[in-house]
């Protein structure tokens, strides 16, 4: 295992973003290697709590390292933020002054060849966020029929060629199973009109992508966090999430603005009737970015987005 390493995005915006209150509990949903959380942990009193979540058995042995001159204030466990409401009750804890999700893949995950993330590292596919889960890369490139190929690539990954990536794909696995990065991306390359390569970035990486949101089931489980943890907040509490891909920012945006009005009365109604109330209200009526300064410091910046919804008051 490459020692885990990596840059923290937005990291003055999410501190600004949450309002910290030095007695207050806070969880990190995707801790990664706890540069957040220690900021977030700086601030805190004796009184105050931070938890963090990570999926990523290599996120939380660095986060613990990490976040262990804070001892007992902060608890780093292995989960996935989906069940971030359970893991918390069980620990005894009935509501949160903030929540941040700082979603894609770590550099870290990146940079170790091993786990099959990247497209620049010849590794057995894999590409699990959580290596005990059952579904890898392996088994969607081998597995998956032709048209299940072909949706993935062109919802997930946004790739005008997917029908002839998947097509390509399962031309090449009746001969001999998929097994490697290098060769999904040759096959992928060798799908994609040479003229269209040219300047475009890797060809590879919108299909790397799409398989490895769907390995992670990563947009599904966004969209069905999202409302539960709002719902876990605290009175004036704050969800603080940060998205690398427009697919994700989508689902962040429609689901901070319905919380906000949920109303699904017909226009043309003078007043509501249907009775679903506002949890809150959107701080970020666009999405936060970074500043030039970090974007000449950390590439991977350029993607980021961030939104915050606050809780309603009581």
């Amino acid at each position: 295992m490459s020692e885990f390493s990596h840059i923290s995005v937005l990291l003055n915006e999410v501190i600004e973003g949450l309002e910290i209150k030095p007695d207050g509990i806070y969880a990190d949903g995707t801790v990664g290697g706890g540069g957040h959380s220690y900021e977030i942990a700086a601030r805190l009193s004796d009184k105050g709590r931070l938890i963090g979540i990570d999926r990523d058995e290599d996120a939380v042995k660095a986060a613990s390292e990490r976040l262990a001159c804070y001892g007992d204030k902060v608890k780093v466990v292995r989960g996935n933020y989906l069940d971030a409401v359970s893991i918390l009750k069980g620990m005894g804890i009935t509501g949160v002054d903030g929540f941040l999700l700082d979603l894609g893949v770590s550099s870290h995950q990146f940079d170790d060849a091993e786990r099959g993330f990247s497209y620049r590292s010849d590794a057995p596919l894999d590409m699990r966020m959580d290596r005990r889960d059952e579904l890898s890369a392996y088994n969607v490139v081998n597995e998956y029929s032709e048209s299940e190929l072909f949706r993935i690539i062109r919802d997930y990954g946004e790739d005008k060629f997917a029908k002839n990536i998947a097509k390509h794909i399962v031309r090449a696995r009746e001969k001999k199973p998929i097994e490697t990065t290098f060769e999904l991306s040759e096959l992928i390359k060798a799908a994609i009109p040479a003229k269209m390569r040219e300047g475009k970035g890797h060809p590879a990486k919108k299909t790397f992508q799409a398989i490895r949101i769907e390995v992670n089931r990563e947009l599904d489980i966004l969209r069905d966090s999202i409302d539960g943890l709002i719902d876990y907040l605290n009175p004036g509490g704050r969800l603080c999430i940060i998205t690398f891909q427009s697919l994700e920012d989508k689902i962040v945006k429609s689901a901070f603005r319905t919380a906000e009005d949920p109303c699904i009365c017909p226009k043309e109604f003078p007043v509501c009737v249907c009775g679903r109330k506002s949890k809150g209200r959107v701080i970020t009526r666009k999405a936060i970015t970074a500043t030039e300064e970090e974007l000449k410091a950390n590439n991977r910046a350029h993607s980021a987005k961030l939104r915050i919804f606050e809780k309603k008051e009581d």
